[in-house]
């Protein structure tokens, strides 16, 4: 796999394996082949399935063969600490070795918690996982930056970077918060993914996007949403929506990044459950079409 010829191209279309959210990894590296894109951005879980059915890491690679893929995802909840530091550092661990059997480059990492009943009322849920939630600011930063930096010196002994994803309903969830972050962390393998869903519902602008130093961003995730009034962002919700079909100028938001001088990978991410239950080709056709118009390759 020439994975440094691949990454010297220039705004590469990535298929994101959530588009074809019910299939599987060898259904993923079809489409990717077959309608042409540039590479995957890999499900973890897909990886994991298809070595569980019992095929070797060998035979992996050899499904993949030379497909780019810029990372797979992913890692949840990396502001664990305390007692839940430990099982942290284990989940990394195993979806670093499957990123590297799968030769990806990276490992996205996000935010939690996931749960929205977790934001509300501590004592009506108190066996749920909260995270950070209601701690001071710097030390929700402190502590998720130290998770950040310890998963990514794992990552480092593979040659792995980590991209770093603060999901919109969770404490960290503004572009400030995630570059203070970023720097307590201090590791030269952590970047970001733009999430254009992500962005908007945690009350992001174009303009703040197109403010970022383009060297900080490692991918980006092209999606759309529902309006958003405000309040917690559900995404099961939001996300529910055609990519191009929903309330985003996603021209505007596409023009913000390259504004930064930013040219690497772009996916498309999709929650749109009833394109989940329609022909993947037909709608991975769609999304990269989409794509390469709005980027302009």
């Amino acid at each position: 796999m020439d994975g440094g010829k691949t990454m010297r191209q220039r705004n590469q279309i990535i298929f994101h394996s959530l588009a074809a959210k019910h299939g599987t990894l060898a259904l993923d590296l079809d489409i990717t082949r077959k309608l042409g894109f540039d590479g995957l951005e890999g499900s973890g879980a897909k990886i994991r399935q298809f070595l569980d059915a019992g095929f070797s890491e060998a035979e992996l690679r050899t499904a993949i063969g030379d497909t780019f893929i810029p990372g797979i995802g992913f890692l949840l909840d990396v502001e664990r600490h305390g007692d839940d530091r430990r099982a942290l550092l284990k989940d990394a661990s195993d979806l670093i070795e499957l990123a590297t059997a799968a030769g990806a480059k990276g490992l996205e990492a996000i935010t939690g918690p996931i749960s929205l009943a977790a934001y509300a009322n501590a004592a009506a849920v108190p066996d749920l996982y909260r995270g950070v939630i209601g701690l001071p600011l710097q030390e929700q930063i402190h502590i998720t930056a130290a998770g950040l930096a310890s998963v990514a010196d794992i990552a480092a002994e593979r040659g792995l970077l980590i991209y770093y994803e603060a999901l919109s309903w969770t404490p960290l969830n503004t572009l400030d918060k995630q570059l203070r972050t970023l720097e307590r962390a201090g590791r030269s393998n952590i970047k970001l993914v733009i999430d254009f869903w992500h962005c908007y519902t945690a009350g992001e602008t174009p303009e703040s996007i197109a403010r970022l130093d383009k060297d900080l961003i490692y991918g980006v995730h092209i999606c759309d949403s529902l309006p958003f009034d405000g309040g917690i962002p559900d995404e099961g919700v939001l996300r529910d929506v055609p990519t191009g079909k929903g309330v985003l100028d996603l021209k505007e938001w596409v023009d913000a990044v390259k504004a930064t001088g930013f040219q690497g990978w772009w996916s498309c991410e999709l929650f749109c459950r009833r394109q989940h239950q329609e022909n993947s080709y037909e709608i991975a056709a769609g999304l990269k079409t989409l794509m390469e118009a709005l980027i302009g390759v």
